[in-house]
């Protein structure tokens, strides 16, 4: 890897809980969830999602980890880990963005009704510090001046087909190691 440019990590899951299926369902997609982790080894993964294991409906921005929470509860979800080469000024604005964010993350909510509209393929105004998880990817990346080609509704499915992520590792998320 070139001294400028570093590695962020994108991580596409399916959990198969009720809310991972509905999502599923209307989407028509292999994948329900995207995190991003800017270690490889997917220490520190950030989303918007539950906020309580047991609870679907109650979220925000969250810290996750594959071996507490809602994954730790699900041992068997599926995940897919793609890589995207960034610069170093790219990265560290994320980087600097989402532990701001972290800091501050009882002032973001989760988009229950920006969910909901996507999966009915309707656009919704988006609002002030709401956000859903592929929606606060594309904050990160805009805010960033990081260029993906997404479509204007983006899903986490739709970052599995983006030229410029390398697949990295495809199983169980609990399986996933590094060398």
């Amino acid at each position: 890897m070139n001294e400028d440019t570093k590695n962020i990590y994108l991580v596409l899951t399916y959990t198969g809980t009720m809310l991972a299926k509905l999502i599923k369902y209307y989407t028509h997609s292999e994948f329900s969830h995207v995190s991003i982790a800017l270690d490889e080894n997917l220490n520190e993964m950030y989303s918007f999602g539950r906020v309580y294991t047991y609870i679907p409906f109650l979220g925000g921005y969250v810290q996750e980890n594959k071996y507490k929470g809602l994954f730790k509860r699900c041992k068997n979800t599926e995940a897919a880990v793609y890589v995207l080469k960034v610069s170093s000024d790219q990265y560290d604005t994320v980087k600097n963005i989402v532990k701001d964010m972290y800091k501050n993350k009882n002032d973001y909510r989760f988009n229950v009704i920006g969910l909901f509209a996507n999966g009915l393929n309707i656009k919704f105004r988006k609002r002030k510090n709401y956000f859903y998880c592929a929606e606060f990817i594309e904050y990160l990346f805009d805010r960033a001046d990081i260029y993906i080609d997404l479509p204007e509704l983006a899903r986490p499915n739709d970052f599995k087909d983006l030229k410029s992520l390398e697949l990295t590792y495809r199983g169980k998320l609990n399986m996933y190691e590094t060398d």
